[in-house]
């Protein structure tokens, strides 16, 4: 449903063509959300059928051109309206796996948690040192365009969603540690002197770039303000 009104909003201003829409949804996100052309387009075919918008000449290059109708704002504005529904939230990958590691003979989850550990300190570092040249080309007057910003409140909630990853993987370290203790020898190799090691290796902070894989960067706009760039 993002793609769906992602694209309207960038009807809004005017005509546009299918991998022109993908080029600028990607330029507006940073490339944290790639799209292909089959999915602009398929999308586009959908809204097309649900008469929020129309194909209406072309270009010089003959590029069949979408413009969104008063329907299609309409969905727009409502989109912009409502509150995301929470009630069914996606599926995520890491709360899957480490609900499949418990009670999985052979899985060490405490070592499924601190690797996770690591890579999540180390994408939150990279993510903070790319906000940090992103709000210097803009606050420097080096940038005045609205992707840019948007780029910028897109790197700010990839900063805030691992911040809250590392305290969960801390706190699910910690209810593992709780849990052994209480159960006691009879829980297997989680015994209380196990615990206890967990429990110091759980209060260890992470140093940047400890044992740490590289994480998913969004790879539309890294590294110095020129890379940003399309």
């Amino acid at each position: 449903m993002s793609i769906r009104h992602g694209l309207l909003a960038l009807l809004e201003p005017g005509p546009r063509y299918g991998s022109q829409l993908r080029s600028e949804f990607e330029s507006r996100t940073g490339a944290t959300w790639p799209l292909n052309v089959g999915q602009v387009y398929t999308t586009l075919n959908r809204l097309e059928r649900d008469g929020m918008v129309v194909q209406e000449g072309a270009d010089e290059a003959g590029h069949a051109l979408y413009v969104i109708t008063e329907q299609g704002r309409n969905e727009l504005r409502t989109w912009f309206a409502t509150p995301v529904d929470r009630a069914n939230p996606p599926r995520d990958e890491l709360a899957i796996k480490l609900a499949m590691a418990v009670g999985t003979p052979g899985v060490d989850i405490r070592a499924v948690i601190q690797s996770q550990r690591h890579h999540t300190v180390k994408a939150m570092q990279d993510y903070t040192r790319l906000k940090a040249q992103a709000l210097a080309a803009i606050e420097g007057g080096g940038s005045t365009e609205r992707d840019d910003v948007a780029w910028l409140l897109v790197l700010e909630q990839l900063i805030f969603q691992t911040e809250a990853e590392a305290r969960w993987l801390d706190h699910c370290e910690m209810r593992l540690i709780r849990l052994s203790a209480a159960a006691g020898p009879a829980a297997g190799p989680e015994t209380p002197g196990a615990a206890a090691d967990a429990g110091r290796t759980a209060t260890a902070r992470t140093r940047p770039g400890e044992g740490a894989a590289e994480p998913a960067v969004p790879t539309g706009r890294r590294g110095t303000r020129g890379a940003f760039r399309r």
